[in-house]
């Protein structure tokens, strides 16, 4: 399972698709590249969104509204700080400012919940439009163990304003929070597929920054 080229699903046909094909949509996308290319992104890049598309390609037929699915995803990462705790209602404020006249506003609606969805990954039962978004949103953590290494390698760099002790401590967390979910993979394909997986890599990461966690500090002088 790796990550697609940073081209793939992420061109203006694909785009137009979506949002139509006028001056205002191209301006649009154009910006919403941008976001994604920023300097800081390790892991949450064009590679991680064309991914996340690629995924939903996949998955699509068990959306209720695999349009409005398609557009979460170009937004869900748009605004990307790893300074801020509140990047996906940034993100979903985005979505509402960019698409506003682009598409109707119940899809407009529909873009913005999904948004602020992956912030938990934790959609209701019965909602196959969130299932749909963060399945294809979690699918990195299914990955053989040097994709998933990498992931996390790059994951560690978007953090390197932080020493050890904070990223670990909060890294800790975040695994925490994802083994302790109902379910990672909320759709039946993708739970009996990736959850095996999944829950060997974060677990084997965890294991790894406990580990890291107990060592003692060096003895003072």
């Amino acid at each position: 399972m790796s990550r697609q080229g940073a081209s793939g699903g992420v061109t203006v046909e694909a785009w137009a698709e979506l949002a139509g094909d006028s001056p205002t949509s191209r301006t649009e996308w154009a910006a919403v590249l941008g976001a994604w290319r920023e300097p800081h992104r390790r892991y949450h890049d064009l590679a991680h969104l064309a991914a996340v598309l690629g995924f939903i390609d996949q998955l699509a037929g068990h959306a209720t509204d695999p349009a409005a699915v398609r557009l979460a995803a170009w937004y869900h990462d748009v605004a990307y700080d790893p300074r801020r705790s509140d990047n996906e209602q940034v993100s979903a404020a985005r979505a509402g400012i960019g698409l506003l006249g682009l598409v109707d506003d119940a899809t407009l609606a529909e873009v913005q919940r999904l948004v602020l969805l992956t912030a938990g990954h934790d959609p209701a039962p019965g909602d196959a439009n969130g299932a749909v978004l963060c399945d294809a949103d979690l699918a990195v953590l299914a990955g053989p163990p040097a994709a998933y290494a990498a992931y996390a390698s790059a994951v560690r760099e978007e953090y390197g304003h932080l020493s050890d002790d904070v990223f670990t401590a909060g890294r800790t967390a975040v695994l925490e929070q994802l083994l302790a979910l109902p379910a990672l993979y909320r759709l039946p394909e993708t739970a009996a597929r990736w959850t095996g997986p999944a829950r060997a890599n974060l677990t084997s990461e965890l294991s790894l920054l406990r580990a890291r966690a107990a060592r003692p500090g060096p003895a003072a002088s």
